[in-house]
Order: C-alpha cells, then structure tokens, then sequence
C-alpha cells in the first residue's frame, strides 16, 4: 500500500491531527491511550469514595492519617524501586494492577462482613493514597520501556491525553451512580477495571514485537531512563543545589494550600451524608479533569511562550491568593469549592506542566535521582506537616475558617513570589 494510500484512512487523519504517529504505531498508541484511560478511570472513581470519609473524623484524626500516609508511602515506594530493579516489567506490570484489584475485592468483602467499618475506611482511606502513587508511575515506567526516545517524543502527549479522558469518565460513575447503587459497589467496578488492563498491558508488550519490531533486550529501547533504584540516592544533589531546593519550596508552599482548602471543605461538607458528600467530590473532579483538558490544550503552551514561566508559575498561585482572600469573607461552601476547583485545574493545566519544566534544564542524573525525593518527601511530607499545621491553628489557636483562610491567602502570595524566583532562574539557565 502506498504512503498516499495510509494518509487517505479516516483513522489515520484523525490520529495525524492529533499527533505525528505512524501506520505501524496506531494499535500500541491506541491500546496505550486505553490503559493509561483506564487507570484513570478506576482512580477517580475511588478518589471520592476516599474523601467523603474525611468528614466523619476530626482534624486530628486526617492529620494522623497524612501522617500515616507519608511513612507507608516511603516504605513502599523503597520496596518497589527495589522489586523494580529485579522483576522485569513484563511480569512487573500485570502483577501490581492485578495485586491493587484484589486489594479493593479485599476492600469490599470487608464493607460486607465488618461490623465496625471505621477502622477498615481509614485504612481504605490511607491506602487509596499509596494507590495513587503507583497506578501512574508503573504505567509510564512501561511506556518508557516500549517505546524508544523518538517516538515517546512524538507519541507521549497524545497516550497523555488518555489519563485526561479517564480522569473525567471516571468520576461522573459516582456522580450519577452513588446515591443509586452505594459507594460500597463503587470498588467492585473499581477493581474490575483493574483487571481489563492485565490483558491490557501484556498485550502491549507484544505489540511492542510485532508492531514496533524492538526486541526487549535492545537497548534503544531504553533511551528514556526507568525511575528507580534507590529513593535516597540523590539527596546529597538536592542539598547541594539551591534551584533545587527553591523547587521543593514551591511543592511544599502548593501542598499547604491543598492541605488548608482540603480540611476547610472536608469540615463544611460534615453534615452532609456520605452519599450526598461522594457526589460532591466526585462532581467537582468532573469539572476539574474537564478544565484541565482545555487549559492543557488551548492555554498552557501559550501562555508559557508568550508571557515566560515567571508568570505561568505565578498565575495559578496570585488566583489562589484572590480566592483565599473571599473565602475570608465569605466562608461557605460553594465559595470553597470555587476556590478547591480552581487549585487543582491550574495545577493540572498550568502550574504542574509548569513545574516540570523546570527539571529541563537540570542533568538527566540530577532530574531522575532527586525527583523521586522532592516527590515523595517534600509532597508527601507536605501533606503531613501542613495537616497539622491546619490542626493547630484551629482546634489549638481556635481560629476559624475565615482566619486560616486568611493565612492561606499570604501563603499563596509567598507562594506566586517562589514562581516568579524559579521562572527567572529557568531563564538564566537556558539562556
């Protein structure tokens, strides 16, 4: 068949439009789009399930699960980097997808039979947490094996896009279904969307034969280098670079503003019922993944090119500062819920693809041996701090919601301020 030929199929229009990808790519792109979709989907639909719980405890009691959290997650995450350098990702794949859906089975038999649930919703609770650390980061591992630089580099936005569909699909199953079915049978759908990318990901590694002809032991295969090994390792890199440092200020200045708008809601969604509570959260990820899609597509790049990454880093952050700022007048839940919509779309849209910018201008060894550390430890630990952080200003100092969104209000300032500091940097780095 001629190359006139090809181009003259409807399907292979279409995926030009979207992206350059070849005749003899559409089937493992496609199937790759279908996983990353599919994992997306089947996190969003337990997300919510996870943060309505929230509300029934106290702050000190999320906050000792943060905590928890932020210890589990370091364990596990050194246990994988170490399995990882072990197991190949032909058995390593289909493994841990088909481990997480008998853990949400496990889950669920136990939503049946206990007769205390609240011990079994907070280790649900921490343990969607450490799911959330994997489902993404197993799958661009696998990527990263399958496809070669060349084509990750033509191909990886388009599989991205994937996580952006699911991310929206999957929590409109909630939306619409939560109050009807229960949030117990939300983790039977769950799981079984877990096991369909088990066939899923064992197919895409003969795809990768057939249709790609690279052998697995060629080792063009492996030009994008597998996050792993240790998680430590590049601590001493991290100490020593003050652009790295100003990096994990700027995670931990974000995570306190996750971490203060998160309790805020959690607090004023308490007299709702848990279903009325899912259905909110899960609206609100509908709305979020589906900004993020649009901003990602018609915003972020041009913003980025024409106004710098100083003011892309800043923008979501003096957004935030506006929203606190309200909220301190007007504490109530439509107004958070404004404000949480808006910190996750920019996030995912613009401060996020933002951010990671800024590991571009660093060595591969420096960007893959101390990203593992800024990420778990700063996030995570982030995450933790500033949970107690909220703890002691309302429940020790006793101020109230307006008060705390006043702080937050100057911390998303100081927040905007790190940006413009890191966009000025990047600049003189890559000039």
């Amino acid at each position: 068949m001629s190359d006139g030929a090809k181009e003259s199929h409807p399907i292979q229009r279409l995926l030009n439009f979207a992206s350059d990808i070849k005749p003899h790519e559409i089937r493992i792109t496609l199937a790759s789009f279908l996983l990353v979709f599919i994992l997306m989907a089947g996190y969003y639909i337990l997300r919510p399930v996870r943060d309505a719980m929230a509300s029934d405890w106290t702050d000190v009691e999320v906050s000792f699960l943060w905590t928890l959290t932020f210890f589990f997650s370091i364990i596990t995450v050194s246990l994988y980097s170490s399995l990882i350098s072990r197991v190949r990702y032909k058995q390593l794949v289909p493994y841990v997808y088909a481990f997480f859906s008998f853990s949400f089975l496990l889950f669920y038999l136990g939503t049946q039979l206990a007769t205390e649930s609240v011990l079994l919703d907070k280790s649900f609770y921490v343990w969607i947490s450490v799911f959330s650390l994997f489902h993404i980061s197993v799958f661009w591992s696998l990527m990263s094996d399958i496809f070669t630089r060349p084509q990750a580099t033509r191909l990886f936005g388009f599989i991205g896009a994937g996580a952006s569909v699911g991310a929206i699909v999957g929590p409109s199953i909630p939306t619409f279904l939560a109050t009807n079915i229960g949030t117990d049978n939300l983790l039977l759908i769950a799981s079984a969307l877990l096991i369909m990318t088990i066939p899923l990901s064992i197919w895409l590694q003969k795809l990768k034969l057939s249709d790609l002809e690279i052998d697995s032991h060629d080792s063009s295969s492996n030009d994008v280098d597998i996050i792993g090994g240790k998680l430590f390792s590049g601590i001493n890199d991290f100490l020593k670079s003050p652009y790295l440092i100003m990096i994990a200020v700027f995670i931990l200045l974000y995570t306190s503003i996750s971490s203060f708008v998160y309790f805020e809601l959690k607090n004023l969604l308490a007299d709702y019922d848990r279903e009325t509570r899912t259905q909110i959260w899960s609206s609100m990820d509908l709305v979020v993944n589906t900004l993020t899609v649009f901003v990602a597509v018609f915003a972020t790049g041009r913003m980025a090119k024409r106004f710098g990454l100083s003011f892309t880093l800043a923008s979501v952050p003096v957004l935030i500062a506006a929203g606190m700022l309200l909220l301190a007048f007007a504490p109530i839940v439509g107004v958070v819920i404004a404000v949480q919509v808006i910190r996750r779309a920019g996030n995912y849209a613009v401060t996020r693809p933002a951010r990671e910018m800024l590991f571009t201008v660093v060595s591969r060894q420096v960007r893959f041996k101390t990203k593992p550390v800024i990420d778990i430890i700063i996030y995570r630990g982030g995450d933790m701090l500033n949970a107690w952080a909220f703890t002691a200003l309302t429940q020790g100092l006793g101020l109230s919601l307006a008060a705390v969104a006043g702080v937050g209000a100057v911390i998303a300032m100081i927040w905007a301020a790190t940006g413009i500091y890191l966009g000025r940097k990047f600049k003189q780095f890559s000039a």
